[in-house]
C-alpha cells in the first residue's frame, strides 16, 4: 500500500517537500487558479492540441491525494485558455503492486481506451513536460458543486453503466466517489485513472448497481466492434504498446473478450471489490 501524503497546510514534512518540489519555500501559500473566463470546451476537439502545445503561465499544488499533482493555467497568444491537471511522474508516491512512475501512463492509456471505445466521460488527456517533468495534462472540468454521486447515482443511471463497464475491462482499482461527477452543464464525467491495467484482478468501486445484470445493447455493441474487428484492435495495441507492458495490454485484451462473450457486467466481492479510502 502505498504510503499517504497529506495535504494540510502547515509547516511539516510533507509541505516543506511539497513546496520546495513546487519551486517555494514553507511560508508560501499557493495562489489561486481561476478558471478563464473563455476557457475551451472540454469536448472541443482542440482540446488536446491546447493541452499538448500552450504555455504553462500559472502554477498551484493540488492540497489531497496520495501522489504529488498540480493546477495549472495554459494561454495561447498570452491569453488564459485553460486549466489542466498536471500528474509529474517524480511526484508519483511507490505503490506495492503497481510499478513504480507508471501510473502517468495508465492515466493515458485510460484515455486512449476509451477513445477507442467511443466513451467521452474522460476529459482530454496529453502527455507532456511540464515544470517538475514528464506527466499527464488533463483537462480541469468544473464540477457541480451541488451534486454528488450518491445524489445522482439513480438518476444517471444508463451513463454509470458505461463507466462501470469501462472499470471493468481497464481493470480500475480506485473508482471512488469523487472520482465520478457532474459538470455545470450536467455532464458525466470520470477522473484519476492512474490505477487501471494491472495484470491481478483489482477492481475497486462503488458503482454496484449493475452486478450481473446483461450489459445493454448499444454499449454491448461498442465491446464486439473493438473485440471483433482486428485492425480496430491492432491500431489499439499499436496506441497503448509504450504506455503499458505488454502483459497489461494481454490481460486487457483478454477481459475485453471475456465481458464481451459473458455479456454481463461482472459481479462483485464486497471485501475485495471496494476502493481504499472510498472519498
Amino acid at each position: 500500500m502505498a504510503r499517504r501524503r497529506r495535504r494540510a497546510w502547515d509547516d511539516d514534512d510533507d509541505f516543506i517537500a511539497l513546496n520546495a518540489l513546487d519551486g517555494g519555500s514553507p511560508s508560501d501559500r499557493p495562489k489561486p487558479v481561476g478558471v478563464p473566463s473563455r476557457a475551451i470546451d472540454p469536448c472541443d476537439p482542440s482540446a488536446v492540441e491546447l493541452l499538448a502545445t500552450a504555455d504553462i503561465v500559472a502554477t498551484q499544488p493540488v492540497p489531497w491525494g496520495s501522489n504529488y499533482s498540480f493546477y495549472v493555467t495554459l494561454a495561447c497568444e498570452g491569453e488564459p485558455r485553460a486549466v489542466a491537471v498536471y500528474k509529474p511522474r517524480q511526484g508519483e508516491a511507490p505503490l506495492w503492486d503497481f510499478p513504480s512512475g507508471t501510473l502517468y501512463r495508465r492515466e493515458y492509456a485510460a484515455y486512449v481506451v476509451a477513445g477507442a471505445l467511443g466513451f467521452d466521460f474522460i476529459p482530454p488527456t496529453v502527455i507532456r513536460d511540464g515544470p517538475h517533468g514528464v506527466g499527464t495534462f488533463q483537462l480541469f472540468v468544473e464540477p457541480d458543486r451541488s451534486s454528488e454521486y450518491f445524489k445522482f447515482r439513480h438518476e444517471r443511471a444508463d451513463d454509470l453503466r458505461a463507466v462501470a463497464l469501462f472499470d471493468a475491462i481497464t481493470n480500475n482499482a480506485d473508482r471512488k466517489p469523487g472520482h465520478c461527477f457532474t459538470s455545470r452543464d450536467g455532464k458525466l464525467w470520470g477522473i484519476d485513472h492512474g490505477l487501471c491495467f494491472n495484470v491481478v484482478p483489482k477492481l475497486r468501486t462503488v458503482i454496484w448497481e449493475f452486478c450481473g445484470q446483461p450489459i445493454p445493447e448499444p454499449l454491448l455493441t461498442r465491446l464486439w466492434d473493438l473485440y471483433t474487428d482486428p485492425a480496430r484492435s491492432d491500431t489499439l495495441r499499436c496506441d497503448i504498446a509504450e504506455l503499458l507492458h505488454p502483459n497489461e495490454i494481454e490481460a486487457f485484451f483478454v477481459r475485453l473478450a471475456r465481458v464481451t462473450e459473458r455479456g454481463e457486467f461482472p459481479m462483485l466481492d464486497p471485501y475485495h471489490n471496494v476502493p481504499r479510502g472510498f472519498f
